[in-house]
């Protein structure tokens, strides 16, 4: 006979925590442990769920009085880019693109560095030393990639310019964009917005469904930027639906917004562990 089991992680819930998006309001997130034979498996299953991984940790916002951030993905065979869009894509047309393995490097730390100090210095960031960089970009247990773009170097004989980053999961159906940072002397050249066009274009010539872009959060200049691209969907009530309108979407803060913990867990699918042949 054959045996299927569902793999099943034990689930755990942060204390409230200061929100990093919404001012006033306090964060908590339902994590578990990514780890074993079945990660890949796992990451694949509640990344459909909403869920977004941060080294060996898969979570999800569980805010006690909140429902505002929202998991959002591309659907790249009905993504067109805007006027603008296309604009930012012929403005860094120069960059190389190189995709390699999850291994972090100096010069991506200073670049990291630059980008933080710029742009997030009072962020929870902010005092990450080299080792722990190192630990964000290499402890992975899912197929993992380092996708970096370097400019032409200034003089002949010199190296190319790292200019930004992006860590990237390979799902089963898309991409995941777990972590990016970019040369903030160059802000006007959209780098971020680049290089989420560019993902798409990658998932394109993958054959890969979408691309996932984390948590968009209405009323958060942060995250607002989400919104401007096409195609986008929103994990919202249970299921992936099209965006619409940004505007029709608020975070709630009432009591009953959110279903208690052990409520959210028993919803959640997991997926089956791999088929093992019984001698019975």
């Amino acid at each position: 006979m054959r045996h299927t089991l569902p793999i099943a992680p034990q689930f755990y819930v942060t204390a409230p925590q200061p929100c990093p998006y919404l001012g006033g309001r306090s964060e908590r997130k339902l994590f578990t442990a990514l780890q074993g034979d079945n990660a890949e498996r796992l990451n694949d299953a509640l990344s459909k769920q909403g869920f977004r991984r941060s080294q060996n940790v898969l979570y999800r916002p569980s805010c006690a009085e909140c429902t505002a951030c929202l998991s959002a993905r591309i659907r790249v065979a009905d993504f067109q880019p805007s006027k603008s869009q296309r604009r930012t894509l012929r403005r860094n047309a120069h960059l190389r693109r190189d995709a390699t393995s999850p291994w972090a490097s100096e010069d991506q730390y200073a670049l990291f560095r630059r980008y933080l100090d710029s742009r997030h210095a009072d962020g929870g960031m902010a005092d990450m030393d080299i080792f722990e960089f190192a630990a964000m970009i290499e402890e992975t247990p899912v197929r993992s990639r380092v996708v970096e773009y370097s400019a032409p170097p200034d003089e002949p004989g010199d190296r190319r310019k790292l200019t930004a980053v992006c860590l990237t999961d390979v799902l089963d159906d898309g991409l995941s964009m777990v972590y990016s940072f970019y040369d903030p002397d160059r802000a006007g050249d959209s780098l971020g917005t680049y290089i989420i066009l560019d993902h798409v274009e990658i998932a394109r010539r993958s054959s890969l469904p979408y691309v996932y872009l984390g948590y968009w959060v209405p009323g958060s200049r942060k995250m607002g930027y989400k919104a401007g691209f096409g195609a986008l969907e929103i994990y919202k009530n249970g299921r992936w639906q099209d965006i619409g309108d940004p505007a029709d979407h608020t975070g709630e803060t009432h009591p009953l917004a959110v279903d208690p913990i052990a409520e959210q867990v028993a919803r959640i699918a997991l997926p089956e562990a791999r088929t093992a042949k019984s001698g019975l």
